[in-house]
Order: C-alpha cells, then sequence, then structure tokens
C-alpha cells in the first residue's frame, strides 16, 4: 500500500558535462579554494559563488518559513517508502524555491541521516530512521529519491547522506572511538549507506565527529576501501562535518598541525572542508600550505574538484545545461499540496502502543467518538507544536488541543485546555520585591505586590531543568548575551539553548537561580533592582516562590470535566537529549509521570499520548489504558493525531525501534559492537515494553496461515528471493492496511545469526469482515553474514526459520526454509590473516594498524587480559599446532612495560588451558613465535589468543 510515485520528467537530449571542461580551465589557487564548503565565483568561466550544505532533514531548515514534515525518526513510523520519497520530493521542491528567490541558496541537501539508531539514548535519535539498517537504506533511500527528483538527467537536489561512520553518541563525540568489527561493520553500519549510493538515489556522504577503531573518521581508509569501491562510489562527494577538519589537530591531536591534517583528509577521501564557518581563508591556507611541503599533489587538488564540479553539474547550474525545474518559484512554499502531505505523514506516523478498555468499561477506550463527549487536552505538549534544531519556521502550526477544539463536530462535546504547570511568582528575599517582565525589558524584582507581569508558569522538562514563561505575553525569560534576563524569547531554541534555568533550594526553603545555559546565577543590582547574572553561586540572590496557581490541581479539576483526558507529555527537541546531549535514562521525567498519574487518578478514561524525539521507558505507567506515540509531527502535529484517537484515521503508524522495558536493558552507549553487547532487537533477549514493529490498530487481524515457495537460487545465491505468502483474517468491523513482517533466525548457524533479524516487509489491505494474501518477497542476501574467513558477506547453506507476525516480537506464524549449497572455506594453516578477524572476545579494542592504514587489536584496559578465538581450521582434526606468530606492529600510547601473548585451547568444563606463551620487551615489534605444547593441540578446532600489556597485533599465523 505505497504511494504512487510523481510522473517522470521527460529527458532532453544529454548535453556534454561540463565538468572536465571547467576543471582544465581552472588555476591551482582557484581550485583550491573550491574545496572550502564557501567556494568563492570565478567570474571569467561563469561560475557563481557556491556552498555544500542546505539543511533538509524533515523538510527545508534554516531558511525561514517551509513546510515542516514528521522527524525522520517519524517519517519511518509510517514503514512507507512510498510516503516519503513524497515528502522528499516536496522538500527538495521547496529548496528550489528556496534557490529561485536566493541565488546563493545551495542545492547539496544535507540529508537524510542514515545512522542506524543503535542505542535509543543518542541524544539525536530523532533525526535517523531505524535501528535495522536495511530498513534505514529503504527508508532513506526513498526520501533521497524524492529529494533527487524524477528527470533522468537533472537533479532536483543533491542528497548527502550522514554521517559515516559508526556515529551514535553526542558525549565527546569527537575524541570518542566507535569499535567496529568486520561483522558488526559490515552487517550493521555499512548497508544503511550502501544501499542508496548503489541505487544511484545519493550524490554526497557526510563524514562522522567520532573515531573509528582508533582513527578519526575523517581520515579512516573505510572511504576508499569501502565506500568508493561500492557501485557508484567513486562519484560520491564527501564532505567534512562542521569543524571536524581542526578537530584533527585540535581536540583529537591525531595530526600535530593543519596542513598533515587536511592533507590526510584529502588523500583519505575528503572532496569539501566544512570549517570555520563562511571565513575559507585557514582551510584554503592549511591547503596551500600542504601543497607547498609536497604533502599533496595537483591531482589530489584535481579530484576533489572534478566531484564538487559534478555535483554541480548534477543540479543543471552551469551555462547551456537545461534547468527542468526553473518553473519551481517561491509560491512552492507551503503549497496546498505539501501541507496536505505534511497531515497525512503526520497522521501515519502516529503509533497506537495500548489500547484497552477503561475501568469499569469493556470496550477499548479508542477509537474516540462524537458521542464519547468532551475531551480534555491537558500538558504542556497538548498546545504546543515545536520544532528540532534541523527544523524549518512552522507555518500555521496545528496543536493537539486546537485539533480537538475545531475538529470535533459535536454541539454536545467540547475540549477544555489545561498545560498542568504551576504558575508562581518569585520574591527575591533581600530586596523584598517581585520579579517582573515589563514587556522587552529587562527583568527587575522591584514590585512590592504580585501583578499580572509578576506571574510565570515553570513548566519542569526534567534533570531540574526549567523554563518561565510569562501568561501575560506567552514569552519565556531568556538570556539575550548581554547579562540580563528579558522575557522575550517566542520558543525554546538555538544551538545553546537560552531559556532554561535550575532551582537550588535552602534548607530554608529559598531558592537560588541558576541559568542553565551560561551557568551563572541570578542576581538582583542595587538600584535599578534588574535581574542580572553574575558567575558565583556564592553572589547569587535567593527567592522565595508563591504558588498563584496548581498546575496539579488544575489538571485535575480538567480531567474530572471531561469525558475523557488526553494528556500529553514528551520533550521539547532542544532539552535532554538532543545534538551535542545525549540523554542519561529512558524514564518519563519525574514531572510528567506525576502529571500522568494526577489525570489518570481523576479520571479513569484517559489517553497517553508521548510526542517524543525518541523512546521512553513507562515503568507503572504502561496499564494506561490507552497510549500513543508520535515524534514532533510537524505543522499538522495536531490534526494528525486527533485523525488516529478519533477514529478519523486507522491507526497506520509501527514503531522504527524497539521501546526498552528499563534503562539498564541497554549497554553502554559508547559499546558499538552489538554482538557481543548483545544490544538491539537483532541480539538483545531483554523483553522490551514495545518491540520493533509494534502497533496496533483498529481492526481485528488475525495471522492464519503462511506457505514458502522454493527459493530462487541463481548462481550468485546471495542474489536469489524466497516468495511467502500469508493469509490474513480480519474479524472487525474497520478494514485495516496491516503491516506484515517477516523475520529470520538460524539458531545452529555456523557463524552465529542474529536472534531476529528483519528480512522483508509489506502493506496490505484487509477488508472487514473479510480476508486477504499478502505475497513478500525475501531476499536470500538478506540472509547472509560477514566470514571473517573470507572477508565478505556469505549467504551460508542450511536451516532458516522465517518468522511471520505484526513485530519482531508477536510473530505466530513461522515457516523453515532450507537453503542449498555448501559451506565456505576454513581458515588456511599456515597463511597470514587479520587479527581483527576473531569468531568472540573480551577486552578488545581494534586500533589502527598504522596511522591512516589497517586495523589491529590490542587490550581496550591494558592493566587486564583481552583475548579474541579464532575458529575452524583446515589442518586434520589428530594433527598438532606447533605454533602461533603474531605480527606485533607497536604499543598503545602511552602503554608501559612489556607484553605478553598467549594460546590457549578447550579444557573440560568450559575452560581455557595454555599452550603457549611467548614475550616481547618494551617497543618489540616483529614477529612473535608462540611453541605450542603439541600434547595439548592436537584435534584443536579453536585457540584462544590472550594479550597482556599494550601489544598491538595486526595478523596471526597458525603452524
Amino acid at each position: 500500500m505505497h504511494s504512487q510515485p510523481a510522473t517522470a520528467i521527460p529527458a532532453p537530449p544529454q548535453a556534454p558535462d561540463p565538468a572536465p571542461v571547467l576543471l582544465r580551465s581552472l588555476t591551482l589557487e582557484q581550485k583550491i579554494a573550491m574545496l572550502h564548503q564557501h567556494a568563492p565565483a570565478v567570474p571569467e568561466l561563469g561560475l557563481a559563488p557556491f556552498h555544500t550544505g542546505a539543511e533538509a532533514a524533515h523538510g527545508v531548515a534554516w531558511l525561514g518559513p517551509a513546510t515542516v514534515f514528521p522527524q525522520p525518526v517519524g517519517m519511518a513510523a509510517t514503514w512507507d517508502p512510498g510516503l516519503i520519497e513524497k515528502l522528499g520530493g516536496a522538500t527538495g521542491r521547496e529548496l528550489r524555491a528556496k534557490k529561485a528567490d536566493d541565488p546563493a541558496v545551495g542545492l547539496n541537501a544535507w540529508a537524510p541521516v542514515v545512522n542506524p539508531l543503535r542505542h535509543p539514548l543518542w541524544g539525536r535519535n530523532e533525526e535517523g530512521f531505524s535501528e535495522d539498517p536495511h530498513l534505514t537504506a529503504e527508508l532513506a533511500g526513498a526520501y533521497c529519491r524524492g529529494l533527487k527528483g524524477k528527470h533522468p538527467s537533472v537533479w532536483l537536489t543533491v542528497p548527502t547522506l550522514k554521517h559515516f561512520l559508526g556515529y551514535n553518541n553526542e558525549r565527546d563525540r569527537n575524541v570518542t572511538s566507535s569499535n567496529l568489527s568486520p561483522r558488526v561493520l559490515h552487517e550493521y553500519e555499512l548497508p544503511a549507506y550502501r544501499s542508496p549510493i548503489e541505487e544511484g538515489v545519493a550524490g554526497a556522504v557526510m563524514l562522522s565527529y567520532n573515531l573509528i577503531n582508533g582513527r578519526p573518521a575523517h581520515v579512516s581508509d573505510l572511504v576508499q576501501s569501502q565506500l568508493r569501491q561500492w557501485r557508484n562510489g567513486d562519484s560520491i562527494t564527501v564532505v567534512t562535518d562542521a569543524g571536524a577538519p581542526s578537530a584533527l589537530f585540535r581536540a583529537e591531536k591525531y595530526f600535530s598541525d593543519g596542513p598533515s591534517a587536511y592533507a590526510a583528509a584529502l588523500q583519505a577521501g575528503v572532496d569539501n572542508f566544512t570549517d570555520d564557518g563562511e571565513d575559507s581563508k585557514p582551510s584554503v591556507g592549511y591547503l596551500t600550505e600542504a601543497f607547498r611541503q609536497g604533502l599533496i599533489t595537483e591531482a589530489d587538488v584535481d579530484r576533489a574538484v572534478f566531484r564538487l564540479l559534478s555535483l554541480r553539474a548534477r543540479t543543471g547550474e552551469f551555462a547551456g545545461q537545461e534547468n527542468p525545474y526553473s518553473a519551481i518559484g517561491p509560491e512552492a512554499i507551503g503549497a496546498r499540496e505539501h501541507v496536505a502531505l505534511a497531515r497525512e505523514a503526520a497522521a501515519k506516523s502516529v503509533v497506537l502502543l495500548r489500547n484497552e478498555a477503561a475501568l469499569g468499561e469493556s470496550e477499548p477506550l479508542l477509537p474516540l467518538h462524537p458521542v464519547s463527549g468532551s475531551v480534555a487536552v491537558i500538558g504542556t505538549l497538548g498546545s504546543r507544536v515545536l520544532s528540532d534544531w534541523y527544523s524549518g519556521t512552522l507555518q500555521d502550526p496545528v496543536s493537539i488541543a486546537e485539533a480537538f477544539t475545531h475538529g470535533t463536530g459535536d454541539e454536545g462535546s467540547g475540549t477544555l485546555v489545561e498545560d498542568g504547570v504551576d504558575v508562581v511568582a518569585f520574591r527575591c528575599v533581600r530586596t523584598d520585591g517581585y520579579l517582573g517582565a515589563d514587556g522587552g525589558e529587562v527583568l527587575t524584582a522591584t514590585a512590592p505586590e504580585v501583578g499580572r507581569q509578576e506571574a510565570f508558569a515553570v513548566k519542569d522538562w526534567g534533570g531540574g531543568e526549567l523554563t518561565l514563561q510569562s501568561p501575560e505575553s506567552v514569552k519565556f525569560v531568556t538570556h539575550t548575551g548581554d547579562g540580563y534576563l528579558r522575557a522575550t524569547a517566542d520558543r525554546i531554541g538555538g544551538w545553546v539553548v537560552q531559556e532554561t534555568f535550575r532551582l537550588d533550594y535552602a534548607q530554608d526553603g529559598t531558592a537560588a537561580l541558576q541559568h542553565v545555559g551560561s551557568g551563572r546565577w541570578v542576581r538582583i543590582e542595587a538600584g535599578t533592582g534588574s535581574a542580572g547574572l553574575v558567575p558565583d553561586s556564592g553572589s547569587a540572590d535567593r527567592f522565595l516562590l508563591r504558588t498563584l496557581k496548581s498546575g496539579h490541581e488544575a489538571a485535575r479539576r480538567a480531567a474530572e470535566k471531561a469525558a475523557t483526558a488526553v494528556v500529553v507529555v514528551g520533550n521539547d527537541p532542544h532539552l535532554g537529549g538532543r545534538e551535542t546531549l545525549d540523554r542519561l535514562t529512558l524514564d518519563l521525567p519525574l514531572a510528567d509521570q506525576e502529571l500522568v498519574r494526577v489525570v489518570r487518578e481523576a479520571n479513569p478514561r484517559t489517553v497517553l499520548v508521548i510526542v517524543s524525539s525518541y523512546p521512553y521507558a513507562l515503568g507503572a505507567l504502561a496499564d494506561t489504558p490507552a497510549i500513543a506515540w508520535t515524534s514532533h509531527g510537524g505543522q499538522e502535529l495536531g490534526n494528525g493525531v486527533a485523525e488516529v484517537l478519533t477514529g478519523a484515521a486507522e491507526p497506520y503508524g509501527r514503531l522504527p525501534q524497539t521501546w526498552f522495558a528499563r534503562t539498564e536493558d541497554l549497554p553502554d552507549i559508547l559499546d558499538y559492537d552489538i554482538i557481543t553487547s548483545r544490544a538491539t532487537y537483532l541480539y538483545s533477549e531483554a523483553e522490551p515494553l514495545y518491540p520493533l514493529g509494534h502497533g496496533l490498530s483498529y481492526a481485528q487481524v488475525q495471522y492464519e496461515s503462511m506457505t514458502v515457495a522454493a527459493p530462487s537460487v541463481p548462481g550468485d545465491k546471495a542474489r536469489g528471493s524466497v516468495g511467502v505468502n500469508v493469509s490474513l483474517r480480519n474479524a472487525g468491523t474497520r478494514p485495516a492496511a496491516e503491516l506484515v513482517q517477516v523475520y529470520a533466525t538460524a539458531p545452529n548457524h555456523r557463524h552465529g545469526f542474529p536472534r531476529r533479524r528483519l528480512v522483508a516487509h509489506t502493506r496490505i489491505d484487509v477488508p472487514a469482515p473479510g480476508t486477504a494474501v499478502a505475497t513478500v518477497q525475501v531476499p536470500l542476501e538478506r540472509l547472509a553474514t560477514f566470514s571473517v574467513v573470507e572477508e565478505r558477506m556469505v549467504v551460508e547453506p542450511g536451516t532458516y526459520q522465517l518468522l511471520v507476525g505484526a513485530s519482531a516480537e508477536n510473530l505466530p506464524l513461522h515457516a523453515e526454509l532450507e537453503v542449498p549449497g555448501h559451506q565456505g572455506p576454513v581458515r588456511a594453516t599456515g597463511c597470514w590473516f587479520s587479527s581483527q578477524n576473531y569468531d568472540s572476545c573480551g577486552n578488545l579494542a581494534l586500533v589502527p594498524e598504522t596511522p591512516l592504514a589497517g586495523t589491529a587489536i590490542s587490550p581496550a584496559d591494558t592493566s587486564r587480559p583481552a583475548w579474541a578465538t579464532y575458529s575452524g581450521w583446515d589442518r586434520p582434526a589428530d594433527e598438532p599446532c606447533n605454533e602461533v606468530l603474531l605480527d606485533v606492529v607497536g604499543t598503545r600510547t602511552g602503554g608501559q612495560g612489556a607484553g605478553t601473548a598467549r594460546i590457549q585451547v578447550t579444557g573440560p568444563g568450559d575452560t581455557w588451558t595454555t599452550a603457549g606463551r611467548a614475550s616481547c620487551s618494551p617497543g618489540f615489534t616483529g614477529e612473535l613465535v608462540i611453541p605450542l605444547d603439541p600434547h595439548l593441540t592436537a584435534g584443536m578446532e579453536v585457540f584462544r589468543l590472550v594479550l597482556e600489556g599494550p601489544l598491538v597485533v595486526s595478523r596471526v599465523e597458525r603452524r
């Protein structure tokens, strides 16, 4: 049930590619200048100024008014590539419209983010699509197709995949290293990038801030060894993330200076440097000096400039090229069809998580029919539509409360709206005056009594972070940079949020007020009474808070008056978890938890609506009769939610990532080895609160039976497929658009298969009442795992189970699938192999073999032994192994003392017995020979290499 793509634009006669001609006409100085994000004009060649990068994660951002669609994680909740392609197309047209109004606007769209959502505490969770890499690739690829457009030779925009590679943490993001074993790299991280690139719908890739296996991503050898080797990979323009080039020699200290860092990045595959904002002089200076020192050649520069010129040529920029999009003008911004798409996406991205009967009733609480009576919409997020860092300026946003107020259509019902927050007054103990907001003037604490200007709505966003909003002006208290506070902000926002505060209570009940963004404290100036900020908490004034209105009491009254209470909680996208800030817990903020409890106690007919950028653990609140989730759904958020809750739209959304029940169910956010840490739905054995793919409907769909056709296996079985037919019955009164999901497992897999892996899905309409048969094609390549022996993805022969159902945990149907073939080769005795190609490990770090190429192993914590196992050998079972050789390439930075390596073999009762050991002196490099006891190694099918000390080992050989 995918949306139909728009009609393709007819192709004009093919014109010669202008990039080679332009490249030959540029001087070296002009070419180097083009390597910065802001490239100057070259008037004599007809080249206009150009800059890479226009933010377009869910609509055009940072360029003023635009149609705002649901956040990417919300788009992904539709599981609908056709719809997402339309959203990309609308975004691309609006970016073209911005350029028509301002020629300085670039058509290189920095979207979508394709980092799989490995860890739900990642601050940028809202920007990704799914924890499953192939679902991410499918949905992000659809968005790319929309951004690229339908014209066969001219691109609407040039999409950029973000961020290559292994990027899921904000804490210390430019100095932490993501440990990616070959299996994790090839099975989990790379597929989300590879598919859109090989499909030809992405034209650029942005590199990530972090290090990968100890090497900065901006000089990673994976760009050349992987990305550039894929179909279309050599034509991809590689751009840096902002500030990352200088981080190479500043924060990361991987290089000693700018010229060497920039030279290494250029040779590693970077084509365009984003650093120092619009000031290109430092970058141009580093590159020029690198050329002067012989660190780069003109050929290195030419390769990058050619890709940049080709990117621009794809959009039809140059003279003589046809522009099939010339008719797109500013009127496309917020076009009626785009608003309609926003509303459709807002509704289809809502996920119904739970729908049970309220206490004393027999029917599920939802949908709320008109006869259900009045509705109370309670909670700050019920009456607001929020935007995030990568949003455009909202146009005519519709909140949930507004949608209910104007859309009930029943004279006997009504909508009550209540924020449920306290309204307080702050009396300065020292001056005895009340803090007040007089329009746009500086706040003062001079009023002897509380009036309307001395009232502030205090919203607790969690973690002790509060906002103060004037009910009189509806403005937030903010710091505008001059050291004083004013109530002038329309919303919470900015790279560094200036609208949040903390209260520091003392035993006497008074509180000091700290401004979070600056870390400074509020003090009332003598004479003027102005509220200023001082660095010393000891100088802070103390305030006594008077409650003018109890948020809980107001919420209770509203809930009691209404037939149904809809309590809306969640996050502000600029607080708690966002770019530069990871979350610390899955739990809902305590203030939100208590608000939900107050409402539930007042009215058993309570619907909990969560509007958030990421999953939450709900604890005891998980038994609320009805629960729905939506991401921040853009300008049509309210209409989308109201349509689903009232039954005007069938619940369509399904979770694109697991909602875990407890924070403790997650591994450390810096542990990227999902196999060893048993992370994500693929490996985790923790019982989730709501699994991947979960989402209820108002229909009653039953999975009755399935059949599996014999696999179609061509010469390359990884390109074969198997057909699965699924019989469905709808016993309800409403038709369903059921999302049929197929997962695979293989308990006896030779190399270890994920606990469960999504391998296919499809939508099918199931009439009410009635039946339907869904046909799903499962590509055999989705069964592939990375062979550490063959160093490639391989579909192992053997028995797999296909599991079919409505989520990763609700899989009532299953059938066996036999994949024919012969098992691949085993490890060859007498041949070197890469040490990173282990089967399992403990306390192991992947580190650079050399600064710019190769990966080796070393203890992560050099004070403890590390180990790696290697199995599967070609030596006869009864023949002993005499020795193992290690290629020791160095010592970990900061490591002290000698190193020791041991070879262990399996013993009784899951023990390991040392068969040989060898030590080396500090600073040793070369071959380290470990003689083995032949009595212990006869029949050895697996051995464990144990490393102690700061050894770095790149290769292993068994003899």
